[in-house]
């Protein structure tokens, strides 16, 4: 039996567990599932035959050694910033390495040693970044062998709510991370391409410039701007594309509600709220208004945010229950995007039986014997409950199967890489399709812009 050591058992390791014990007697695998919690390993595994789950404290050097020595390939489910000792050790006892995360400086750091090794560490292998990857690279790479010339570049991706789960005004509830929702966007200026000219959005404005999507059965989206939609021009070959964005997908309204977070200042994360353990949801929100000897903090909101009687952004506030004096915070020392990341919570909880959803979005824009074309390609993605979610499916089988592809020999590239190989992503994408994660190609008249207007 080859050993698999998954070292994370968290919500985006589920779907990867069951892939591949589904596949341990044909492949001759045995899943080693590692976490902290020896209980959540125990329930990702299920008394599986070819699967033993252990408790696995990585910071306990020797004993996270031992375990990776003992395995074939390694996965690591952790956060981001907790890979680089893992690839370290990777490194030590020659094992290939699989994450989902996006390759740091230091961990581009091991790529000579990595390719010395023949090693592969394969990352950003899992939805955005990852799925993303993929289904570009293999649109792009399709239109080149043609002879096209690729003149416009748009990405989008969110994490949602599914439709017969959306039942709040703001169309939303957290599938993933809370607090990425509520930092999003900060950090810089976003900044993008447009018909050759760059273009920057600075964070006081990113939820105010967005742009419309359609979706065939789903309806209309909207999409802000990522925060540095340049960072794979390169990687991806489009030095010279006139048009390069990748946005973040939210349903028609969204954008707009979550600016009066912005404008407000509930989302920065850089101070502490004093005596924030006692607030109530009421007083914290009357912190950020002006005082006024007569106005109730409900005047004073409508007034600062500009809101009208019959405006729904004020129901979405009251939806939140923002104003209740009872409701405590109870949070210590509390920064005020950690006391908004508690209040959302509360509403934007998913419910058991909630399901949640993917959706992903590229346009593609290029010239082909003097004729300018588009090719749009979408894929919706609907989790099975709480445990196999969307964003645990679209997460976690790309990994599983880059895994398998490189255990077996299939993917040969050494080195610290990203999926954008035909080697990677060919069988990958085909295999996903048998998952229900498909992408869907249309041809479009392109939707350039006129340069002389920019």
């Amino acid at each position: 039996m080859r050993s698999v050591l998954i070292i994370g058992a968290g919500r985006s390791a589920s779907s990867l567990i069951r892939y591949l014990l589904s596949k341990s007697e044909s492949e001759k695998l045995h899943l080693v599932v590692a976490d902290l919690s020896l209980a959540l390993a125990e329930k990702k595994t299920q008394n599986h035959p070819n699967a033993t789950p252990i408790a696995l404290d990585i910071f306990n050097t020797e004993e996270r050694r031992a375990a990776i020595e003992k395995a074939s390939i390694v996965i690591s489910m952790l956060p981001a910033h907790l890979h680089i000792e893992i690839a370290k050790d990777c490194l030590q006892f020659k094992k290939h390495l699989v994450t989902a995360s996006y390759i740091s400086d230091a961990m581009q750091a091991l790529d000579e040693e990595a390719k010395k090794n023949d090693l592969i560490f394969m990352n950003e292998i899992g939805l955005d970044p990852g799925i993303d990857h993929m289904s570009a690279m293999k649109v792009i790479d399709e239109i080149r062998s043609k002879g096209g010339k690729m003149l416009l570049f748009e990405s989008f991706c969110g994490g949602l709510v599914a439709p017969e789960s959306d039942n709040n005004l703001w169309n939303y509830k957290f599938t993933w991370a809370p607090r990425n929702v509520v930092l999003a966007g900060q950090g810089g200026a976003a900044k993008f391409i447009q018909e050759g000219t760059y273009k920057y959005i600075p964070y006081s404005a990113l939820f105010r410039r967005t742009e419309f999507l359609e979706v065939e059965g789903y309806g209309k989206f909207e999409a802000y701007s990522n925060r540095d939609s340049l960072k794979y021009r390169s990687v991806y070959g489009l030095d010279d594309v006139l048009t390069l964005y990748r946005g973040t997908i939210r349903r028609v309204g969204f954008s707009k509600a979550w600016n009066m977070f912005v404008q407000l200042g509930m989302t920065d994360d850089s101070y502490i709220i004093e005596d924030s353990e006692n607030m109530s949801y009421r007083q914290f929100m009357n912190s950020f208004l002006p005082y006024h000897p007569t106005d109730s903090v409900e005047i004073k909101t409508r007034l600062i945010l500009k809101i009208d009687q019959d405006d729904i952004m004020w129901d979405k506030l009251l939806e939140l229950d923002l104003f209740n004096p009872d409701k405590i915070v109870n949070l210590p020392r509390a920064t005020p995007a950690q006391i908004l990341e508690k209040i959302l919570t509360d509403s934007w909880a998913l419910e058991p039986d909630d399901k949640d959803m993917i959706v992903m979005y590229h346009k593609f824009g290029y010239e082909l014997n003097g004729e300018k074309k588009q090719i749009d390609s979408k894929m919706v993605c609907i989790g099975d409950d709480q445990t196999y979610t969307a964003m645990a499916k679209t997460v976690g089988l790309p990994v599983a199967m880059a895994t398998l592809l490189i255990l077996n020999g299939k993917i040969k590239t050494p080195g610290v890489q990203l999926p954008i190989k035909k080697e990677v992503y060919e069988p990958i994408l085909n295999e996903l399709e048998e998952y229900g994660v498909v992408f869907n190609e249309q041809t479009m008249p392109y939707f350039g812009y006129n340069p002389d207007l920019f």
